[in-house]
Formats: structure tokens, sequence, C-alpha cells
């Protein structure tokens, strides 16, 4: 059985991808099946070393970005994607996929497009609330639709859709407290807080961070996520803020975390601080409290309506970025930290709200649909 991933772009798409494909292997090896080959077409890799380890074929399909602001790629993008149409169609004549699996957003567009031409059966997903352009269009001709948020249902048929949340991989949940100790070199009894921004980083989070890091220290850990662009700023200013403080050696800040280290982060934390796109499932599915700060930029605004939504539930507070003020955000973490009855009832409401079985579901659907075709 020959299955293709489309999407990508950024890790909240990616890593659903990987997670899906583990689950795939999984039942493959469950149920016998010969030569499960699946590939990844989008316009980049973006972890080509992931791809590698977990043997999935990348092939290059070029993309064309729909941007919202004026920018001279809008003249030569249209060209990009029309080309990535017509190769999409040849490299899916070549490898003849028995299913497409799609996460949506522009790199998924060319290979969608080539595959009802060609009659391909779709499976599509959307992680946010609020579905993307892609997802709205492919909706029309896809087999099945699966959806990580009940608010996002009213957009799609409901005969062909289904509620199945986000696929997380399994190598990022579960973590061990003394392993995490050794891991990031972390003090017993000193609660944790995690902060990351995406799989890229965020400034805005990053420097509200830097400029209340010396507070937070007083009473807590922290383990940050820069992202790799971020990571020169970040120390420069630590090294400057934390010259005086003895506690300078409770902040561990990374570039970026490899799944094992992402697992036992979440394991040793009491509190996260993170935007608010497909990693709220993770952060569901280890039950921790958390503040989520939307991306102003995101389309269709989705990500203040994912946090809005996560935070319906009671698991979540959310911070406009626009009113992340140091002072603010400091208030915040400590009056969450300082009502423990109430972390208690957010660590329930996120896993209440966690789906950890997304991508057997998902893989399940497109095995099944597959095998059909």
């Amino acid at each position: 059985m020959r299955i293709i991933f489309a999407g990508g772009g950024s890790g909240g798409h990616f890593y659903p991808l990987i997670a899906v494909e583990r689950a795939l292997r999984d039942i493959a090896s469950e149920q016998k099946l010969q030569d499960l080959d699946i590939i990844y077409a989008a316009d980049d890799p973006y972890d080509l070393n992931l791809l590698k380890e977990d043997r999935i074929r990348y092939l290059k399909v070029p993309a064309g970005k729909i941007r919202r602001y004026f920018s001279i790629k809008n003249f030569f993008d249209p060209l990009k994607t029309a080309w990535g149409i017509i190769k999409a169609s040849w490299l899916l004549y070549l490898n003849l996929p028995d299913v497409v699996f799609s996460k949506g957003g522009y790199a998924s567009f060319p290979l969608l497009f080539a595959a009802r031409l060609l009659g391909v059966p779709v499976i599509i997903h959307e992680t946010d609330s609020i579905p993307g352009r892609v997802n709205k269009w492919a909706a029309k001709f896809a087999k099945r639709i699966a959806v990580s948020y009940p608010e996002s249902m009213k957009y799609f048929p409901k005969e062909k859709s289904a509620l199945t949340g986000n696929p997380i991989r399994r190598e990022v949940i579960g973590g061990n407290i003394e392993r995490a100790r050794e891991l990031f070199g972390l003090e017993e009894d000193i609660p944790v807080i995690f902060v990351f921004g995406g799989s890229q980083g965020s400034v805005k989070i990053n420097e509200a961070i830097l400029d209340i890091l010396k507070d937070l220290l007083e009473f807590c850990q922290i383990i940050h996520q820069t992202g790799v662009a971020n990571i020169n700023t970040v120390k420069e200013r630590m090294s400057v803020s934390l010259e005086a403080s003895k506690f300078a050696f409770r902040y561990h800040p990374f570039t970026f975390l490899d799944e094992e280290k992402y697992k036992n982060a979440y394991k040793a934390t009491s509190l996260i601080i993170a935007r608010s796109g497909g990693s709220i499932f993770e952060i569901a599915a280890m039950g921790v409290p958390s503040i989520l700060i939307p991306l102003p930029s995101s389309a269709q605004d989705h990500q203040r309506e994912n946090a809005y939504a996560y935070a319906r539930t009671g698991a979540a507070e959310v911070i406009e970025e626009a009113n992340m003020t140091p002072h603010i955000l400091l208030r915040e973490i400590k009056l969450l930290m300082a009502d423990e009855p109430r972390m208690q009832k957010m660590s329930e409401a996120a896993k209440s709200f966690a789906k950890p079985d997304a991508a057997q579901r998902i893989a399940s659907e497109i095995i099944r649909l597959g095998l059909a075709h």
C-alpha cells in the first residue's frame, strides 16, 4: 500500500503527519500488511533527518504561498503553484498512491489538485478551530474529513466528518521526572515553567520572559525553547539580566528540543507558556495547565480561536499578545502558581479535552480507504 502525505511549512502540520505515519506502521504490522510505502510530498522537507529515520520518502512539490500583504513574491508564486500542480500530477502518475492524506495549508494545494484530477482518494485533517481555505476547498471532494475542535465541524459535511482531535506523537508523551532532572539539571521541589513559541520560537514571548526572568527565577525554574534563530540574542540578554542573580542556574534555554527532551520537559512542568497551534493537544495529553499567547498574524486568526476554544474548557488562560506586558504576564504566572486548587482543576480539564488516540483513528481510516481503493 502506498500513501502520500501532503502539507507542511510548519511543525504544526509536519509533526501530526509523523504521528499518523507511526500509527500507520503499527496497524500495518498488526494486520500483516506488506510493503507499506509512505511518501511526503511538499515544497520543503521541514526535517529531512526525521523523514529518513522514519523511512519516509521525500518528493519535492513546489507550492506558492497566498499572502494577505504586499510582497513581490505574490507576482511569482502563482507560477510556482502551477508548476507544482504539473509536477504533482506527474509524481502521482508515476507512484500510483492508494490514498493521499493532507494536513492542509498552501503546501498541500498542488498535490490535492492533482489527486482530484487523477481520482486518488483523499483524506484531510483540519488542525484549527477555523479551517484554512485549502481544506475548505478540499472538503468538496475528500472522502473523509477529520477535525480537531468541535467548533470546526460546522464547516464540513457531517456525513463524512469526524471529531478526532489533533494527532500527537506518542514519543513526546510520557516522560520521567528523574530523567527530566538529569537532562535539564533541575532542582527538586522547585516548580518548572516550560516556555515555547512554536517550532521556530517566538521573539515576542522570548522578550517577555527575559524581561521578568530575574523575578521568575526567585520561585521557579525555566525550560525555554527559544528557536534556533533567537538563541544568541536570548543568551546575550540573559547574561546581562542575570548577572547579579544567585538563581541564574535555574534558567535552561535551548534552541530546539528533540522528542526525548520534549516528553521529559512536559513531565517535569507545572505550567506551560506557549502559542496556540497544534501543540495544544500535546499540552492537553500531558494534563499541564497553560497560559496561551495566540499568534496575532495567524491565518483566519486561527490561533486566537484555538486558544479561546481550549480556554473555555477551563484548561488554560489566554493573554493576547497586544496585552502581554511583562507586568501582566508575571502577575498571571504568580496568581496561577499560588493557586493549587485552580491548577489542579486546569490539569483535569486538560486531560478531559485530550484525544490521545487521534493518530490511530486517522491511520485506521486511511488503511480502510486504501484497502477499498
